[in-house]
């Protein structure tokens, strides 16, 4: 694999753009926006979304999707509410068997699917991976030691793609649990919004290791229940990731329960981003899920409530504290 399409030109495409390039490959970086791509190509920076981190000269931006068909493999990377169209456009001219890295954290809104099910419903001759796990996008792209997991039901597939990407500070764990992978970077982004409403709430230290704890049992039983394997989701790619996402304002999700805590409105907050909080969709999802397979989430549910108007961050906490003694393992 010589040639990567990165699809998706926010900070973390643009970061794993960077780790392919120094891996050494050729990199073609798919951007909606012609001065992403002017910015990517003439100043070797993206300067809307990843400010900062100078781009390896072997990235190559361009507005032309069909470009991607031409490449080994494609890492998609464009938010999991747009992955279903973002597929069926680039689904015209890619080879039967061509490999597709989900890069995406989420459960699609309207259909409760995995990205991987959205893959096999739009483009069923693809081969599927998931790459997940604790990973700050600025971190990678500046080529700091992170670690995540690249789930794919095809060893040798997995290992061409390890080998592709890898790199002595990018370093890629495979794994054959691609339901594993993707439930715990989709619930993982809900809970960081309730991570950053108690610290904006000033709940303390306590309150915040409880919450992690607490929540990593919530995903573990909505991953089990979807079919996912405990090992993965205590791994890089789960237990990893929610404690590097709960742990930092510079996570979206974080540092949006941060500002609901701290008594902004949802609607200031997005209004002032020009990247997607990942979790403020997901969290009706991950409900619903939690219903349809009779899975008990109480702070997912909270953290849907109050995104959804229906309680105030005060009225979710003193729920979440009424709530019945209970035994720690239930």
């Amino acid at each position: 694999m010589q040639t990567l399409a990165v699809i998706g030109a926010g900070a973390w495409g643009t970061a794993l753009a960077q780790t392919a390039a120094v891996a050494g490959r050729d990199v073609i970086l798919w951007a909606r926006e012609a001065e992403v791509c002017a910015a990517v190509n003439e100043r070797r920076e993206n300067e809307t979304f990843l400010k900062g981190a100078p781009l390896h000269a072997r990235i190559r931006a361009t507005t032309d999707l069909s470009e991607a068909a031409a490449c080994d493999a494609a890492l998609l990377v464009t938010p999991a509410q747009h992955v279903r169209a973002t597929l069926e456009a680039l689904k015209p001219g890619l080879p039967d068997g061509f490999p597709i890295v989900l890069c995406a954290k989420g459960f699609e809104r309207d259909t409760l699917a995995l990205m991987t099910d959205v893959l096999r419903q739009t483009v069923p001759g693809a081969r599927a991976a998931v790459l997940s796990g604790p990973s700050f996008a600025i971190d990678v792209a500046k080529g700091l030691p992170t670690a995540v997991t690249l789930a794919c039901e095809d060893e040798a597939l997995g290992e061409q793609l390890m080998a592709a990407i890898g790199s002595p500070s990018f370093r890629p764990y495979l794994s054959d649990d691609l339901v594993g992978a993707e439930a715990g970077g989709a619930v993982k982004n809900v809970l960081a919004i309730a991570a950053g409403i108690v610290e904006g709430k000033g709940l303390g230290r306590s309150a915040h290791a409880a919450l992690i704890a607490r929540g990593f049992a919530e995903m573990t039983r909505l991953g089990e229940a979807l079919g996912a394997r405990r090992e993965t989701l205590a791994g890089l790619c789960g237990l990893g990731d929610l404690v590097l996402t709960c742990s930092s304002p510079q996570s979206r999700n974080m540092s949006c329960g941060l500002a609901l805590g701290r008594g902004e409105t949802l609607e200031s907050i997005m209004g002032a981003r020009n990247a997607v909080t990942e979790g403020v969709a997901t969290a009706p999802a991950v409900v619903a899920l939690a219903e349809k397979h009779g899975v008990d989430m109480p702070i997912c549910e909270a953290v849907n409530a109050v995104l959804s108007g229906a309680l105030s961050v005060d009225g979710a906490i003193e729920a979440l504290l009424a709530r019945p003694f209970k035994p720690e393992s239930d």
